[in-house]
């Protein structure tokens, strides 16, 4: 028998309050151009609504824009101690945000703020988490891409959590859906696999990334391999599970060539050859062991930082207010 859908709850925009959260570091110049455009979207809805631009530790202008910006109402700004990274600073907006309704997008305008009212009208039909997904990727290397396609076909495998390929932080999500990504206490956080891992009606939509106009992503090789790794060890085993066919593979191999050392000895009295092999064999295991440490010792760094219980961020500041509309 075939499981039917949940039924979709509508609900009502004007009695809402819209959040937007939106992760910054170093977009002083972005900035001065997305919270005008994203301000003029918001008050077309006609529902309360807040920005809340964390500042992630930026080292240029941020704050002097905004000190100018929470002045007005609707504009909020949290500044953390420090720069604690993406993942930590989207957890501190969504922690800040008070909205029925919660908006993540980037600072970078690659997001375009346009979309939101598409994303709103399936959040009121009842879907409680509305995603967008690239279009197509043609806009990066080929190397980017096909780690991309590597690192999400890895987390597939990870059981009853399916992180969707070209899905990324740009997403409405439900005030249900806030409470139960806040209800998670680990600081390693890859945020798309949280999104997955809560679970809820969700739907995609597709759009195309905009240019940035000012300054360049901070999110280079060596920082995407390292979110990678934070996401499969976050929500796979695979790494240990592949160690341990590794070493299972290897002893199978090297019962082998022991046993056909022992019949050419037997058959043909060929002497044993020692330093070459030895050395050879020598040098490979230790690789495999050095290898399957390295590995082991990821998923305990990972148990060390949590088991320590430091705060995800520190907020050194936070400034603003809601908009609050005043049409009955």
């Amino acid at each position: 028998m075939k499981a039917e859908s949940p039924t979709l709850q509508p609900r009502h925009l004007t009695r809402s309050m819209v959040s937007c959260v939106v992760p910054a570091y170093n977009e002083h110049d972005n900035l001065g151009l997305l919270l005008p455009r994203l301000q003029a979207v918001l008050t077309q809805t006609g529902a309360d609504w807040e920005i809340i631009v964390v500042d992630d530790g930026s080292r240029d202008a941020t704050a002097m824009l905004m000190s100018a910006w929470t002045q007005n109402p609707g504009f909020r700004y949290v500044q953390l101690s420090r720069n604690f990274g993406k993942e930590p600073a989207i957890t501190a907006g969504i922690e800040a945000a008070a909205g029925d309704a919660v908006l993540i997008l980037d600072a970078d305008l690659q997001h375009p703020p346009e979309l939101l009212p598409k994303m709103l009208s399936r959040w009121q039909a009842g879907v409680d988490m509305v995603y967008a997904v690239r279009e197509n990727r043609d806009d990066e290397s080929v190397g980017k891409r096909l780690g991309t396609k590597l690192c999400y076909s890895l987390l597939k495998s990870s059981r009853g959590v399916e992180v969707p390929p070209h899905a990324g932080d740009f997403r409405l999500m439900d005030r249900s859906v806030v409470d139960a990504l806040l209800r998670l206490p680990e600081r390693n956080r890859f945020m798309k696999g949280l999104y997955a891992w809560v679970g809820f009606n969700t739907e995609a939509i597709q759009y195309v990334p905009d240019a940035r106009l000012h300054g360049e992503s901070r999110f280079n090789g060596l920082t995407l391999l390292r979110l990678a790794l934070a996401g499969l060890m976050s929500f796979t085993t695979w790494p240990l599970r592949l160690v341990s066919l590794l070493g299972f593979m290897v002893s199978i191999c090297s019962f082998v060539y022991g046993l056909f050392i022992v019949i050419e000895y037997l058959l043909y009295k060929n002497p044993v050859d020692g330093w070459p092999t030895i050395v050879t064999v020598l040098l490979f295991f230790s690789g495999i062991n050095l290898m399957s440490l390295g590995v082991v010792g990821e998923y305990i760094a990972g148990i060390f930082d949590e088991v320590k219980g430091r705060p995800l961020y520190i907020v050194r500041q936070a400034v603003g207010q809601a908009f609050k509309n005043t049409k009955s």
